[in-house]
């Protein structure tokens, strides 16, 4: 009894398309093989990284789909000649595949273009992930309409006509992205933020180096190691420093102040300036400062009685002159950049001899230390001019007041409370 003429069509069909099944994967196996094989050997004798790039990218093992897909198509009138209506359906399928293997190919192209980017000097502080990523949304925004267009049957043209009246949902959809993408271009043409900038955005609590910049987001390590993730078009709505114009002088600002006791400030008397000329660094401009005031007040006839008549140095005055002459001669200030050392307004806590130099090392640490080191010797130092530091009292000299009042005539009560 012999076969029926139907089951022997399936069977047909059946034997055929597993042929042609066990066909494509040794294909697809061996193109692989081939293809990628003789890409790394090429590599291998030159000295650029673009074709190692295209390899780790995996550029070649998707070209390589391209022959199976090959014999897919070729082979599906052969497979399907019984059942000629299955053949434009999967003949459709194989066209979609086709766009998909397209869009794979020229997105491991763009990463490999990313990569090598990145890899150079010129490139390597620009902002190349956003545009890269506009261009992969236009890529996969077409394929998408030629896969509806082959699924519907449809012209593309007739989907983009229907997508204007829906253009409103479309942009508050991408508002995030097309706000990115506008933030990009702006950001790369003004050169406002590169990779490795480091970048203070404090209401985004962010403080460190700038680690990548896409369409959408900035990602910043702070000096904690915590990555800060900012959105790409905030950077031109809101306000941020960038410190790269400090790394480029090779100067980084100190500014701080030490805030003298207003009642320790006073007139120097001549045993005072002897006393203070023992001071090197402030030797000569004493001798001079000292002749000049004593020039003018002999020729004004000035009553010298009195200290207050006339021209006279002050302590704090001559202590200014101490930390120019200290700062100038300090090796680890940028002399080239502004030097001063100047008096603030008096305040509640004191006045205010600020110090406006610039270190000649950025690294966090070192300026840290040379700051340290300025301070440590000028606060030191200030004792040797007859001053005193403003600071708040302290519980222990709370204490010691109290101590020493307690031996004075008042009423117990008062006494008792101000032991307690």
């Amino acid at each position: 009894m012999g076969v029926p003429e139907t089951t022997a069509i399936y069977l047909n069909m059946l034997l055929l398309f597993t042929v042609v099944l066990l066909l494509v994967y040794a294909a697809g196996t061996v193109s692989r093989k081939l293809m990628v094989g003789a890409a790394q050997k090429f590599s291998s004798r030159t000295t650029t990284q673009f074709d190692d790039l295209l390899i780790r990218n995996n550029v070649f093992t998707h070209l390589a789909k391209v022959v199976p897909l090959i014999i897919v198509v070729q082979a599906l009138p052969l497979v399907f000649a019984d059942f000629p209506a299955w053949i434009k359906p999967l003949r459709t399928l194989t066209d979609v595949y086709t766009v998909l293997l397209s869009i794979w190919v020229i997105r491991a192209f763009l990463r490999t273009i990313k990569d090598f980017m990145k890899g150079t000097d010129l490139f390597r502080d620009k902002p190349v992930d956003s545009f890269l990523q506009v261009i992969s949304i236009f890529l996969y925004f077409v394929g998408g309409l030629l896969i509806f267009s082959l699924l519907t049957g449809k012209e593309v043209w007739a989907f983009i006509t229907a997508m204007g009246a829906a253009s409103a949902i479309l942009l508050l959809v991408f508002k995030d992205t097309i706000l990115g993408f506008v933030a990009s271009i702006q950001v790369s043409t003004n050169d406002m933020v590169r990779i490795g900038d480091w970048i203070t955005m404090e209401k985004y609590g962010a403080d460190g180096d700038v680690i990548e910049i896409n369409l959408t987001t900035v990602k910043v390590q702070n000096w904690d190691k915590t990555i800060t993730t900012i959105p790409t078009y905030y950077l031109i709505s809101d306000s941020f420093k960038n410190w790269r114009g400090m790394q480029r002088t090779g100067g980084r600002r100190i500014k701080r102040s030490i805030h003298l006791k207003i009642s320790s400030i006073k007139y120097l008397s001549q045993d005072d300036i002897k006393r203070l000329s023992k001071i090197q660094l402030i030797q000569k401009y004493l001798e001079e400062r000292n002749e000049q005031i004593n020039t003018y007040n002999k020729e004004n006839e000035i009553d010298k009685s009195l200290l207050i008549n006339g021209r006279n140095l002050t302590n704090a005055g001559v202590f200014r002159a101490y930390a120019s002459a200290y700062i100038e001669k300090n090796q680890f200030v940028h002399k080239e950049l502004t030097m001063m050392v100047r008096q603030l307004e008096p305040t509640t806590t004191g006045m205010p001899i600020e110090l406006y130099v610039f270190a000649n090392d950025v690294r966090w640490a070192y300026y840290e230390g040379i700051m340290a080191d300025i301070f440590d010797h000028l606060l030191a130092a200030v004792k040797y001019f007859d001053l005193e530091v403003f600071e708040h009292p302290a519980a222990d000299d709370m204490r010691y007041l109290s101590n020493s009042l307690a031996g004075t005539r008042m009423p117990g009560y008062v006494a008792e409370a101000m032991q307690n």
